[in-house]
């Protein structure tokens, strides 16, 4: 008899932010399953600055995103 694998609750959403040296907006994908509050550093796509990304997920499930310029 073979076993059902139950499906897994989708981990990974879309989130944006505005980079602030360039003024595009960044489409991210955000893995909800690394925290509430996560923080990391990311060069734009569009001007190669590095930004840091600061990520909240609140309990109803959304996902806020938004960007700091890091200091060269």
């Amino acid at each position: 008899m073979k076993k059902r694998r139950r499906k897994r609750r989708e981990a990974t959403v879309e989130s944006s932010y505005v980079c602030d040296i360039c003024g595009e907006e960044i489409v991210i994908p955000v893995d909800v399953s690394a925290g509430e509050s996560q923080e990391f550093v990311e060069d734009c796509p569009v001007c190669c600055h590095p930004q840091t990304i600061r990520i909240e997920v609140e309990t109803n499930g959304e996902v806020r995103a938004w960007s700091d310029g890091e200091a060269n």
